[in-house]
């Protein structure tokens, strides 16, 4: 499995809701969009290119962690609330003692890390659109 089907797989399994259209981008950001507009491609670009930025001293630079009920990692929730990335224990820094350092902040630090990137270069890598189109 490559890197982006990775990712995709693991947004599948944190949002097992058959309701709630998502997009993901290539360093792992997912928009899931509580209100989809019509083109959900140029919705998620939008909320990136205003929300993903990370702004030092803003709400831009604040983030929250969660622990993932499904899976060993995180979820790192921002100020918009469509906005969040995962971070698995895989990718935290060891420290001198061989390690993994569980710390908020640097999980934060990392899936911020991961939605500056996303901001950036904006490259989609899933859309899962699952509007209801009955009325």
């Amino acid at each position: 499995m490559n890197e982006n089907q990775s990712i995709i797989s693991i947004w599948k399994e944190i949002i097992n809701n058959d309701d709630e259209t998502w997009i993901v981008f290539e360093k792992g950001t997912c928009i899931i969009l509580l209100e989809p507009e019509e083109d959900l491609e140029k919705q998620a670009i939008t909320l990136l290119k205003e929300w993903g930025p990370v702004v030092p001293g803003t709400n831009l630079g604040d983030f929250s962690v969660q622990k993932e009920k499904n899976l060993p990692g995180w979820i790192v929730l921002y100020a918009h609330p469509d906005i969040a990335n995962y971070v698995s224990p895989e990718e935290l820094l060891e420290d001198e003692s061989d390690t993994k350092v569980y710390n908020d902040m640097i999980i934060g630090l990392i899936g911020r890390k991961k939605r500056q990137e996303d901001s950036q270069s904006l490259k989609i890598i899933q859309i899962e659109d699952r509007r209801n189109y009955i009325t």
